[in-house]
């Protein structure tokens, strides 16, 4: 009997359903109850820092884990601030003025046995009103409980201390976005280290949009823009910029300082709009009035993004220096902007070693001098925003997301278990990075870069999964790409059917062309061809037909190429021709390859390295997937064995537990040495993922199918920063993972490599597009019919 997941509450109409199809197809159904994790917080319509950061940390979880977890959110509010919430996420109301309400919901959280943890965003102002009730219900709570702190008070008084130990000792993780909060909790408060993970303040990524066209959008154009942002009030101590204003304008006339944002709610109902008023009051005074905007509402998120991205300099004067983290801050840094800083811990922490400029609490004459400094040494103001961009991009929601749910998956302890969602397929990048011509070499961050010019290698990749693209979605625009890739690799293709590989952005070759072995770039340029050539039947007749009669040229002149892995590409391509034209020529070739490959393999071996070469280097994968592909077509079982017993040995030196590191670009791996750590590309993972595809297709073990969701997680999460490497903004993918950081960059090579992967994991799981989806039986479909949903 099949099993199919459905619901409680269509129980009887399912029933009827199945006595129509009969027992045959029978379908089971399962009660699918996703494990509860329940959020302490304020929470949106409530405008707060706060409330907004839980709503982007709850997006980020939902967005990047399937069947892992439900989210729920208990709505903390007091007495004076009351709201209407959207209960698809707020399942509880917590009101902080009444200690009865506090009782209720940890009765109601404890008797519900789908609660495996509970997480507290935690800020005294909050639970001011009834703070020795709060440390009774959490005392009550019967769940694993995590704690986030968004302030951490250095030097406590007798009073403070006690209370902030007794949440610590009650607590079973606590998260922290500073270094520096973690000392204090350590030094002040003898926190439990093993308890405590730093997650700093997380960001959104942005497209990096151009500052000129933004201004242009907005009105500004030919301004250098100052800024600020959040909810106002008077500890935003403004009046500091204002004042260093006019010596600023003196310089550069041109300066406008947006104010962004409107007065805090809470600060509104006590006090009005008093401090705005002053603020006006000194504009006036000051003679600003042409250099001073307010933008005063409370912007939209697409619209706050797009402010700080057309900011030059962005201005933090917080008084208060026992503030531990800004979320606007953090958000002015990923969007590119270069930051002037009053000293707080976060800033003291981000801004080091050229990131930002910091200067003391209200000194209007410091900060003065700093915006001068950068507003005209552009160099070093360029400098900063591509070192914040460095340190900032591991604070992304999405890494955010990982971090959290490994804090909470280990709290929970057997409760969750944590399955990565695929991206939506973004084509935006490649897109972006290629021109009539063909796809570009590299790009600087996301900006696609002329003047690195074009190569084979890239093209033939990129035609790749263009076509693979079409064939999943038979998407006519894509056909577009298809030809210019193609249309690129025949300009490389001389008269005598070699390639060359290296193009300039005004389409000259280069002389690297001389200087280099070209035998990998034909053998990348003929498994393309061969990839179009198969799929002839559903392409445009002519595209199919020029891939043949290229492939065709360069093939007789193969029978010379002896690089391991450029054999191993041919052989990719002579699989996939022989897919659509049957040729007698075409298996000797593959036969001639296939022996060149096990006569390298049994000269190389021995027991303890069942390896080709000496040497594991980039590109692994493809050499035992070679051979299983010759087996596939001739049957051949030796190319069988040794393709198993090679691929195996290389999964046993890339796969950790439950993760993939691939070979270090940093330094190949040789035979009798220690492996080098670090330097992982995008490539070589992608490669690994087609090669496990198509080893769990022919000997059907699971073991590899495993192994692909393992490895495909890498670029969500899943290896040893826990950070992404496929940016789901751009599209894009970062050009590698290194010991500390990703490097930003988002170049062909890596960002067309994930779009292979992506698009060869797509119907195995992960997703509404995986197989579990597409296997929709006659049940689902009846059920369609009759309006149930199961």
């Amino acid at each position: 009997m099949k099993t199919r997941k459905t619901t409680g509450k269509n129980f009887q109409s399912y029933n009827k359903l199945i006595e129509r199809l009969g027992a045959q197809d029978a379908v089971k159904p399962v009660v699918n109850i996703l494990p509860e994790i329940v959020v302490v917080t304020t929470f949106p319509p409530r405008e707060c820092g706060i409330a907004t950061y839980s709503e982007d940390l709850i997006r980020a979880l939902k967005k990047h884990y399937i069947d892992s977890f439900s989210i729920k959110v208990c709505a903390v509010e007091n007495t004076n601030e009351r709201h209407n919430y959207d209960y698809t996420d707020v399942k509880y109301v917590l009101n902080t003025s009444k200690p009865d309400s506090y009782k209720l919901f940890s009765e109601q959280v404890n008797r519900d046995d789908n609660v495996k943890v509970v997480l507290i965003q935690h800020e005294f102002g909050l639970f001011a009103e009834t703070a020795n009730h709060f440390n009774t219900f959490i005392n009550d709570i019967n769940k694993p409980l995590s704690l986030v702190f968004h302030t951490v008070l250095p030097n406590p008084d007798r009073a403070l201390k006690d209370n902030v130990c007794y949440m610590l000792d009650r607590a079973d993780s606590l998260i922290v976005m500073t270094h520096n909060a973690a000392n204090i909790l350590k030094r002040d408060y003898a926190a439990d280290a093993e308890k405590i993970t730093v997650i700093p303040h997380g960001t959104h990524l942005v497209p990096h949009t151009d500052k000129a066209q933004l201004k242009r959008k907005y009105g500004f154009e030919g301004r250098k823009i100052l800024s600020t942002f959040g909810l106002l009030s008077s500890g935003k101590s403004l009046e500091t910029t204002l004042d260093a204003l006019p010596e600023v304008i003196n310089k550069c006339p041109e300066v406008l300082f947006l104010i962004i944002g409107k007065t805090h709610p809470t600060v509104a109902l006590n006090e009005g709009e008093h401090y705005r008023d002053f603020l006006k009051h000194r504009i006036q005074e000051l003679g600003l009035e042409e250099n001073v905007k307010f933008i005063n509402k409370y912007v939209a998120l697409d619209e706050l993004l797009e402010y700080l991205q057309m900011t030059d300099i962005y201005l933090f004067t917080s008084k208060d220096p026992n503030q531990a983290v800004s979320g606007t801050f953090s958000y002015a840094l990923s969007c590119g902007c270069a930051i002037i800083s009053t000293p707080i811990p976060h800033a003291k922490e981000v801004l080091a070693g050229d990131t930002g400029i910091t200067f003391d609490f209200g000194d209007s004459q410091q900060l003065a001098g700093a915006i001068n400094t950068l507003l005209f040494d552009v160099e070093l103001r360029h400098t900063m925003v591509l070192n914040g961009l460095h340190k900032i991009v591991h604070t992304a929601w999405e890494n955010s997301a990982v971090a959290h749910a490994k804090v909470l998956q280990k709290a929970a302890g057997e409760g969750l278990g944590l399955h990565y969602k695929n991206p939506v397929v973004n084509l935006s990048h490649i897109k972006n990075m290629t021109t009539d011509f063909g796809i570009l070499q590299f790009s600087k961050i996301n900006k696609p870069d002329i003047e690195s010019g074009y190569t084979l290698d890239d093209n033939a990749r990129a035609l790749i999964a263009m076509c693979q693209y079409y064939k999943q979605y038979r998407n006519t625009e894509s056909l577009k790409y298809i030809k210019t890739y193609l249309n690129f690799i025949d300009y490389c293709q001389l008269e005598d059917g070699r390639f060359l590989n290296y193009v300039d952005f005004n389409s000259n070759f280069t002389p690297q062309n001389r200087n280099e072995n070209l035998e990998d770039s034909a053998g990348r340029a003929m498994w393309a061809l061969g990839y179009v050539v198969s799929l002839s039947k559903i392409l445009p007749e002519e595209i199919g037909k020029k891939a043949e009669g290229m492939f065709q040229k360069t093939l007789s002149l193969t029978k010379n190429i002896h690089s391991t892995r450029a054999m191993a590409f041919i052989i990719k391509g002579l699989y996939y021709y022989n897919r659509h034209i049957k040729d007698v020529d075409n298996l000797l070739y593959i036969k001639l390859f296939a022996d060149r490959l096990v006569q390298m393999y049994r000269h190389e071996a021995d027991t303890e390295w069942k390896w080709f070469e000496g040497y594991l280097t980039y590109a692994n994968s493809v050499l035992p997937e070679a051979l299983l592909l010759c087996y596939a077509i001739t049957g051949n079982e030796t190319y069988k064995a040794i393709a198993k017993e090679s691929f195996d040995f290389l999964l046993s030196k890339i796969f950790t537990d439950n993760s993939i590191r691939v070979i270090s670009n940093r330094g190949w791996y040789f035979k009798g040495r220690n492996k080098e750590l670090f330097g992982e590309q995008p490539i070589d993972v992608a490669y690994t993922i087609l090669a496990l595809r198509k080893f769990h297709d022919i000997f059907k073990d699971e073991e590899y199918l495993s192994r692909m969701e393992s490895a495909f997680n890498w670029f969500l999460g899943n290896n040893h920063l826990q950070h992404i490497v496929y940016n789901p903004c751009t599209g894009g993918c970062f050009d590698g993972l290194e010991e500390h950081s990703v490097n930003l960059n988002q170049g062909a090579e890596s960002t067309v490599s994930y779009l292979m992967a992506r698009l060869t994991i797509n119907k195995y799981f992960g997703n509404p597009e995986g197989s579990y989806f597409r296997r929709r039986n006659r049940a689902d479909q009846l059920a369609a019919m009759d309006g149930l949903h199961f």
